[in-house]
């Protein structure tokens, strides 16, 4: 399921990026106390109550006359962010009171059909909250009181933002159907593969960027099986969004991500791999979707015996966490190994969903340790007493030991592999927890 968007808006130094980092428990925004660092919008998931949300956590808006060029492509960014949010908490400075900026962008948020959430932050005594009243005159109701930087009240916060949450979307689809996300910047190519694979004219292709708008989903069978592909608008980077009309791209896309199980990360093979692919695929890899490298254009590459190997090295290279990603060097014009994406699909999808036994897994287990035993710290070595798989979709695994502590993330890595070597897994990302349980239970 696609899930609600939440945009933090404000101007410079309230403490947006502090508060992105309480809800998401990392330090993905930089935090400084000199105003405008963020620059660009941030994306990332949450989770509060059991609803998952993506937060967009965007650079301070500036007013005035003096706004320079920067500050007019951060107060852009914040209001693409606001228009693609389901709901929008405004942060003002309970430090500094009320100011002039911060009435100029109300002005503007009163014009978003959007749910709004005054929320006044660096707020230490709660005693004494004599701070916000100047604030209610904002008319934006009720104001929310919190310590972003100690985490004051941001739980009441979330209670206000999850009940803002539409309703749960149902599925329409069989549960049998594969759901296809097409992903990838602008012009590599996307509509074009669609309508290869589907054999017909189904999506409009365009040379101009950005042509397509909003996610399609394409409903059709194939020897049996049933697909989805969700065409998605092309992403391309932040700061160079400037139609009004793509203002929506980057996050319906993160939202058709959320809603696929395998997810087609289409490359051009003329310029290769970008940063902007990187980020893309990272979405997708972070959200534990199924995936398939399409380097399409492939005909438009000079090429000698060596040419697609050295391409492939430098693919996973580049994407390094994609290692377990099959990839695929396809023509939508020339319709070159277009038959075998749908191939690609079937096997990744059924790699996603597989499921291994707990008897078989900790034999693994058992083999593993007696291959490389694991690794001790202050005199204590660590012992893995037991595993099992708790989901699939990605295939999720939960390792019961005696010190979480003692596992290296070289080791964790050594046991994937060897889950890899022994069952496959082609294709999907893998989720393993370590949790603590006392030996003699």
């Amino acid at each position: 399921m696609s899930k609600p968007v939440v945009a933090i808006v404000g101007r410079p130094n309230v403490g947006k990026s502090t508060l992105f980092n309480r809800f998401t428990g990392g330090m993905v925004a930089i935090v400084e106390d000199t105003p405008g660092v963020t620059r660009d919008r941030l994306y990332r998931n949450a989770e509060w109550l059991g609803r998952e949300f993506t937060l967009v956590d965007t650079g301070g808006i500036q007013v005035g006359e003096k706004v320079d060029d920067i500050s007019a492509q951060v107060r852009k960014q914040a209001e693409i962010a606001m228009e693609e949010a389901d709901v929008i908490l405004f942060v003002v400075d309970g430090r500094t009171g009320l100011t002039v900026e911060d009435e100029v962008i109300v002005s503007t948020l009163r014009r978003a059909p959007k749910p709004v959430i005054l929320v006044v932050n660096k707020i230490e005594n709660f005693d004494r909250q004599t701070e916000i009243y100047d604030f209610y005159g904002l008319g934006l109701g009720e104001p929310v009181a919190i310590s972003a930087a100690h985490g004051l009240n941001t739980g009441d916060l979330l209670d206000r933002v999850v009940a803002h949450f539409p309703l749960v979307e149902e599925e329409t689809y069989s549960p049998d159907t594969i759901r296809i996300a097409v992903i990838g910047r602008p012009n590599v190519g996307k509509s074009s593969l669609i309508n290869a694979i589907l054999g017909e004219e189904r999506v409009i292709v365009s040379d101009v960027p950005g042509t397509t708008r909003d996610a399609i989903d394409t409903q059709f069978e194939r020897d049996g099986n049933h697909y989805v592909l969700i065409d998605t608008a092309g992403m391309r980077r932040r700061a160079r969004i400037s139609e009004a009309t793509e203002r929506y791209s980057v996050v319906r896309a993160l939202r058709a991500v959320d809603r696929a199980d395998v997810s087609l990360l289409i490359l051009d093979a003329v310029p290769g791999v970008t940063e902007q692919d990187k980020k893309i695929a990272g979405y997708a890899h972070e959200g534990g979707k199924a995936s398939v490298i399409i380097v399409n254009k492939w005909d438009l590459i000079a090429k000698d015996e060596h040419t697609m190997k050295r391409f492939d090295e430098t693919v996973r290279s580049e994407l390094g966490f994609l290692h377990y990603a099959p990839t695929l060097y396809v023509s939508a014009l020339t319709r070159q190994r277009v038959p075998k994406i749908l191939e690609l699909v079937d096997f990744v999808a059924e790699q996603h969903a597989r499921r291994i036994t707990t008897g078989v897994l900790n034999s693994l287990l058992s083999d593993a340790v007696q291959l490389n035993p694991p690794p001790g710290a202050r005199g204590k070595r660590l012992k893995i007493l037991y595993g099992t798989q708790i989901a699939v979709k990605p295939p999720s695994f939960v390792l019961f030991v005696n010190d979480p502590e003692l596992m290296h993330f070289s080791y964790l890595r050594y046991l994937e592999n060897q889950l890899r070597q022994s069952f496959g897994f082609e294709g999907t990302p893998l989720k393993i927890i370590v949790r603590q349980r006392a030996e003699n239970q």
